[in-house]
């Protein structure tokens, strides 16, 4: 009862968060959407958490709490993958920068 009503709250408070950066232009749409199916999957499963099991039961997982772990560290990897061409890309931007700064500084 108490996992229920603790997921619900944090799922709709996701879900006020993600539209609050959506508005602030700090979320894309695409973004958005995996957000929402994220908070309303939270929702979702704290409010019927059989759910879970019958979804793992379909794709061939014992349980819904293990079908639930395999999705948040795939989700997991998928964040860090993420963020690490995210790194990269800034890594190469501050690389670029720095030959700009190092040939005007030579021409001058």
């Amino acid at each position: 009862m108490i996992y229920q009503i603790i997921g619900t709250v944090i799922g709709i408070a996701g879900i006020i968060v993600s539209f609050a950066r959506f508005r602030e232009s700090r979320t894309s749409p695409g973004g958005l959407l995996l957000w929402l199916i994220l908070w309303v999957s939270v929702i979702l499963f704290s409010l019927n958490p059989p759910f879970s099991t019958r979804i793992a039961n379909l794709l061939g997982i014992g349980r819904g709490l293990d079908f639930l772990l395999i999705i948040g560290i795939l989700g997991a990897y998928y964040l860090l993958f993420r963020i690490y061409l995210m790194v990269d890309r800034i890594q190469q931007d501050i690389t670029e920068l720095v030959h700009e700064i190092a040939l005007r500084e030579h021409d001058d």
